[in-house]
């Protein structure tokens, strides 16, 4: 089976309960930056870096695209109940509850379950390379982050967490700059998929400098 049936198959047997499972759990939490939309498009993401870079490894698992989109549309469940920058032990923990519904077996998704606890660790010393699943969850969770959707998801969450108006742009970043560099890393044998979210890269960090400029009273 080719990566674009895998894909549709994995949409047809899960996306509907996945959206219903979020839906349910996320309840009535006000946190637009990550709500059902977000990990709509951390999948379409996805899809975009599988079917760009055609990993025959993926390919060879049939279970792949399985757990990935379990992966992107559960990463963030959890900040319906903490909206920290290390909410994903509350998400695993939400997959766990998936998987006993749906009648999976826990000890084939063991990998799904550690991609989620530590997706949100976004200093990346720890390499993914030996991880795929989480190689790209965490790098379509990345792509997110950047162009005009990523302004307002920045400014959602790091308002949510406290950040001061005077800190918002230099947080904003230091963050997007890291993902990116990881992305740039992870994906440097494909330049065009690179230069194609550099422009959205640049939409954010030409936003955020102005933004501080304009803070600081500054000419800009």
């Amino acid at each position: 089976m080719n990566l674009s049936d895998q894909i549709i198959r994995s949409e047809e047997k899960l996306l509907r309960k996945l959206e219903d499972y979020f839906t349910e759990n996320w309840g009535d939490t006000k946190l637009w930056s990550h709500d059902l939309s977000h990990h709509r498009r951390v999948w379409n993401f996805a899809k975009e870096l599988l079917l760009h870079t055609d990993n025959q490894d993926v390919i060879k698992n049939e279970g792949f695209c399985d757990k990935l989109i379990i992966a992107c549309y559960l990463h963030d469940i959890g900040m319906s109940v903490d909206s920290g920058s290390r909410h994903g032990s509350q998400s695993r923990r939400l997959c766990e509850q998936f998987l006993i519904k749906n009648d999976l077996n826990k000890s084939n998704y063991q990998n799904v379950l550690m991609a989620i606890e530590n997706h949100d660790i976004k200093d990346y010393k720890n390499s993914t390379d030996n991880d795929p699943l989480l190689l790209f969850l965490s790098a379509a969770d990345d792509l997110d982050a950047l162009s005009y959707t990523g302004i307002l998801r920045y400014a959602d969450i790091y308002f949510k967490r406290g950040v001061k108006p005077e800190n918002l742009g230099t947080m904003v970043l230091e963050n997007t700059g890291k993902r990116f560099q990881n992305f740039e890393t992870s994906f440097h044998k494909y330049p065009s998929l690179i230069e194609k979210h550099r422009k959205r890269y640049f939409v954010l960090t030409e936003f955020f400098n102005k933004y501080n400029q304009q803070f600081n009273n500054t000419d800009f």
